[in-house]
């Protein structure tokens, strides 16, 4: 196999792994040229050349009662990656998060003879540790993004590689704060909050509502404060529109995400991915998050850690307030943001937290790295190896 003809199955399940995925297409197209790419993606992976016979929206749920819903539609996408996958005969596979279809379609893959390369682990140091045994058989490089993970791995006999945090290149504005706020007409002279209600249907649904009733609870108690959403770009402006009757008065909506995030004094962010963004920006924050009841107990009966959101995860400790299901609610939101507002020691130690979090994710160039260890193994392929 000549290195410049390779062909690479790329899958990610999501917003936030088309987002991981994009830049690390970019970095193996820079060190393999020729390098074809075919799979399931968004927006930003086929702006950088990749081929999609599926995009990510068809496959973006989250919570089992969410996933047992729409089963049927996810299926019929798998059963179209494997025959995509015989017919094509990638070289590689790059799997990106996305453990409820990534994991069983890397057994698949194992059995037609294409290696697989995991970019961003499954939280099997949260739960499902089983899971370990599987990738140990189906995976043959893991691509981790915390060191704890690695360390995590070495522990089950498990090489994994860890590359580093790719948020730690892509998370930063490119316009000044003051020049941000004057466009959204925001007073300079108030303390600004950013909601972030997520990045998936279900969440708004979920959790706007709740923010915007919280949003307005704060206001009465300190009318200084305006609120800015910083609305996903997988989220229409439709449905933001159902919930505007609740917006508290003067709020601003950005799609321009690290812009808007830049602007902000303090944060109320869905958990996720965007709890980590937050942390980078050093911005304080309290994380809130409901899902379906049953898949809220499923959760609390199988999950093996305390906090959920990835800054209190990484940091080891709770630095971030988190409400979750029936204490997420507007009064304890409201309450929680309040208590930042009105304590600047709070605050500031919570910056600190948040500074050192940054310290322990590594050094920018994670897709670099990764992207290295990709035609690392399309050499070996080519040697026969």
């Amino acid at each position: 196999m000549e290195n410049r003809s390779a062909k690479i199955l790329i899958v990610t399940g999501e917003e936030s792994g088309d987002m991981r995925a994009a830049p690390l297409v970019r970095a193996i197209g820079h060190y393999a040229q020729q390098t074809r790419f075919i799979g399931i993606a968004g927006d930003r992976c086929r702006q950088e050349g990749v081929a999609t016979f599926a995009d990510i929206r068809d496959l973006a749920v989250i919570g089992f009662v969410e996933v047992i819903k729409n089963f049927s539609r996810i299926k019929k996408v798998f059963d179209l990656t494997v025959q995509k996958a015989r017919s094509e005969k990638p070289d590689l596979a790059i799997l990106v998060d996305y453990p409820g279809f990534n994991l069983r379609l890397a057994v698949e893959l194992k059995k037609l003879g294409i290696k697989v390369v995991y970019y961003v682990s499954p939280q099997v140091w949260a739960w499902k540790a089983s899971r370990v045994k599987l990738i140990k058989k189906v995976v043959d490089r893991m691509l981790v993004l915390f060191p704890f993970e690695k360390d995590f791995y070495a522990k089950h006999n498990y090489a994994a590689d860890f590359v580093g945090h790719p948020l730690l290149d892509e998370v930063h504005a490119d316009r000044s704060s003051a020049a941000f706020r004057s466009e959204l007409k925001l007073d300079p002279k108030v303390t600004i909050i950013g909601l972030l209600p997520g990045s998936r249907k279900n969440e708004i649904v979920r959790l706007l509502p709740l923010m915007y009733k919280a949003a307005q609870l704060i206001r009465q108690n300190n009318p200084r404060t305006q609120f800015v959403l910083l609305q996903a770009k997988t989220i229409s402006n439709e449905l933001l529109n159902k919930y505007s009757a609740l917006a508290p008065e003067g709020l601003q909506i950005t799609k321009e995400y690290y812009n808007g995030l830049n602007i902000t004094d303090y944060c109320i962010v869905a958990s996720g991915t965007a709890t980590l963004e937050t942390g980078i920006m050093g911005k304080p924050m309290v994380v809130v998050y409901k899902t379906a009841w049953l898949t809220a107990l499923i959760v609390r009966l199988v999950i093996k850690i305390r906090d959920i959101s990835l800054v209190n995860i990484i940091a080891g400790k709770r630095i971030v307030p988190e409400l979750i299901q029936q204490d997420a609610n507007p009064n304890r939101l409201a309450k929680e943001v309040l208590a930042l507002l009105n304590d600047q020691n709070k605050t500031q130690a919570m910056r600190r937290e948040l500074s050192a979090l940054r310290t322990r994710l590594g050094n920018p160039g994670a897709s670099q790295r990764a992207a290295r260890i990709v035609v690392e193994e399309l050499a070996k392929l080519r040697s026969g190896l």
